[in-house]
């Protein structure tokens, strides 16, 4: 696909923002983009999706410069569809879901016209917990078809990702661990938000119970794995 063909699938809307450079240097630092689309592979076989019919229509929230919507091609996916505020990440996207510059608070879709929807890491950027949380959470549920999914991969305080913050924090460290380094500054930058996700975890859980029919929930090394399902 040519670059003037990717721009096309790009439909602006909007509410778009620029994300942080500095932030942006840190994740190249941090992970390429290869080994990003391994890590959402491996996220998405242990959450269920090769069980998942491969005509479904998928929707990937937050889903940036689209590493998640590739991982979702591998896995055989094809009505695939991606949401995130910035043009600029949506612009590095070469694959072929239709992407939308959109906020998840007020998503471009109709009632009951999709059959999963996907977050992997853009929830603990909502900056008005539990508000912008609870907009988020009603327009998957009314975005998704009875029975669909939603699929959340986000930060969570585990003991492990507590020692994580505890070794960050020691300069020596991140001196000598260049990938320490890029995630501890990629934290700082998105503090405020990191933050006040991480201290609401009866809150958020209890939001996502209330919302939707459990189906999957693991608290596991740093992360929070949720599968519901829409009534």
């Amino acid at each position: 696909m040519s670059d003037a063909e990717a721009q096309r699938l790009v439909e602006v809307l909007p509410g778009e923002v620029c994300c942080s450079q500095s932030w942006e240097q840190a994740y190249l630092r941090f992970e390429t983009p290869e080994e990003e689309r391994q890590k959402f592979l491996r996220r998405l076989r242990a959450l269920g999706a090769p069980a998942w019919p491969r005509d479904a229509e998928v929707v990937e929230l937050f889903c940036g410069r689209g590493n998640g919507l590739e991982a979702l091609a591998r896995l055989g996916f094809t009505r695939l569809e991606g949401v995130d505020l910035s043009a600029s990440l949506l612009a590095q996207y070469r694959g072929q879901a239709k992407c939308y510059v959109a906020d998840c608070r007020a998503l471009p879709f109709p009632d009951a016209s999709r059959d999963v929807l996907v977050v992997q890491g853009g929830l603990h950027h909502l900056e008005k917990l539990p508000v912008d949380l609870m907009r988020t959470l009603d327009e998957v549920r009314r975005v998704l078809r009875p029975g669909g999914r939603f699929v959340v991969v986000e930060p969570w305080l585990t003991p492990f990702l507590s020692f994580v913050h505890a070794v960050c924090e020691v300069r020596l460290a991140r001196r000598a661990w260049p990938k320490l380094d890029a995630l501890a500054t990629m934290n700082e930058i998105e503090r405020p938000t990191y933050m006040a996700w991480l201290e609401r975890p009866g809150e958020i859980l209890a939001l996502l119970r209330e919302r939707f029919v459990v189906e999957l929930c693991r608290e596991t090394w740093g992360k929070l794995h949720f599968v519901g399902r829409a009534a």
